[in-house]
């Protein structure tokens, strides 16, 4: 008999941190590997923000706080989504996690019962229809496509509802794509939505500051505050202030939804490490400067990436407008052989292939919902993403 509970047979393991798991160990085992599958930024946490974080410690600021954050940082968070979406909360209102997954997990455990549908846009990211699942509710896919530049369009999100369903789950810019939705296209989807008033939206606005090409960015409950009363919206600190392992997310929604959050997290976690949530109330307060530094340097990237697998025959790669991933298609490789017998039969093959043939790592398009594609994360040095792209175009170049 095994210990091993039902629910853990409806979930896997997140690929993402498979394919970052794999390299890091090829890489300790002496291989030559170019990493592209972790979604951090390679910018170090800037200056003031890691003083704050020392000045915590320094402070005695190292116990215990309340389950779901500090009062501080929860006002730090109300003046944020007032400042930057024009959303007025108050902190009781408001719930802060040990990173962006959890603020996103509480909320559905604290609201699916079996039979619950949650519509998911695809591609999406590795983990919502996982959580879903845990949370004993029932994903429903809704697959956008190369063509729509991987939004979902009003059509597709109006098919996918049904009387059964609670969420729908809104990324924007979007992981694995960086596809961002404008106003008009974001009013299109909220239209569909203000006509089912039992469906509730959960946004993840992780990657909302990384934007280019003059993309602005908006939320649901902005574009349309009808929806403000069944809207949860969640962001965090990790992408576009360089705090990944700081582990800070949060969410801001109807007051029973939060409470709900709070006594699941209180019975879980508790309260996320109180010397990353000083550093956080710094993060949302002081200087942002750097965001726009930064996103040059993404926004280069991007475009050399972009422009270099669009040089590959059999690749297509679209132009995002935000976040620092791109997610070619390889339909025109699928059915090739590699020098070694390999047949390219779809994009985990794929994949796999080019890790062990050239020692490039990327994630298949299959973990995120649609195919064929990979993601590339380009949030790392100009010279490994070079090197990464030449690699990649001889790989493509010895297929027949």
């Amino acid at each position: 008999m095994s210990i091993l509970s039902d629910t853990l047979a409806r979930v896997k393991p997140s690929p993402t941190v498979a394919v970052t798991t794999l390299a890091n160990e090829l890489k300790a085992a002496g291989k030559d590997v170019i990493g592209l599958g972790a979604g951090e930024p390679d910018f170090d946490t800037p200056e003031h923000i890691r003083a704050a974080g020392k000045r915590a410690i320094d402070e005695g600021k190292t116990r215990y706080t309340a389950p779901d954050g500090i009062a501080e940082l929860k006002q730090a968070i109300c003046d944020k989504f007032k400042r930057d979406n024009g959303l007025d909360y108050t902190p009781k209102q408001v719930s802060v996690g040990t990173g962006g997954k959890q603020i996103l997990y509480n909320a559905l455990m604290a609201t699916l019962n079996p039979g619950d549908e949650v519509v998911i846009p695809a591609p999406y990211w590795v983990s919502y229809p996982d959580m879903v699942l845990l949370a004993g509710g029932t994903p429903v896919v809704a697959e956008a496509s190369l063509e729509s530049r991987f939004k979902l369009t009003p059509d597709q999100l109006e098919a996918a509802i049904t009387p059964k369903t609670k969420w729908f789950i809104f990324n924007s810019p979007s992981n694995p794509t960086g596809a961002g939705y404008s106003r008009d296209e974001l009013k299109a989807l909220t239209d569909v939505l203000l006509r089912h008033p039992h469906v509730w939206v959960m946004t993840d606005d992780m990657y909302e500051h990384l934007a280019y090409d003059g993309f602005e960015f908006c939320t649901p409950a902005e574009v349309e505050p009808a929806l403000y009363d069944r809207t949860l919206t969640c962001n965090g600190v990790s992408k576009a202030y360089c705090m990944t392992g700081w582990r800070i997310g949060y969410a801001a929604g109807p007051e029973p939804l939060i409470s709900a959050m709070r006594k699941i997290q209180s019975q879980s976690t508790s309260n996320p490490c109180t010397i990353s949530q000083w550093a956080a109330v710094e993060a949302l307060n002081g200087s942002h400067e750097f965001i726009a530094a930064n996103n040059e340097v993404f926004k280069r990237r991007r475009n050399m990436v972009v422009e270099r697998l669009n040089a590959i025959e059999g690749i297509t790669c679209p132009t995002p407008e935000g976040a620092f991933y791109v997610y070619p298609s390889i339909a025109g490789l699928i059915g090739k052989v590699t020098p070694g017998g390999t047949k390219i039969a779809d994009d985990e093959t794929f994949a796999k292939a080019l890790l062990e043939d050239k020692g490039v790592a990327v994630v298949f398009g299959a973990a995120f919902g649609l195919s064929p594609n990979f993601r590339v994360s380009y949030a790392t040095s100009d010279a490994a993403l070079a090197e990464a792209c030449d690699r990649i175009e001889a790989f493509c170049k010895g297929l027949s």
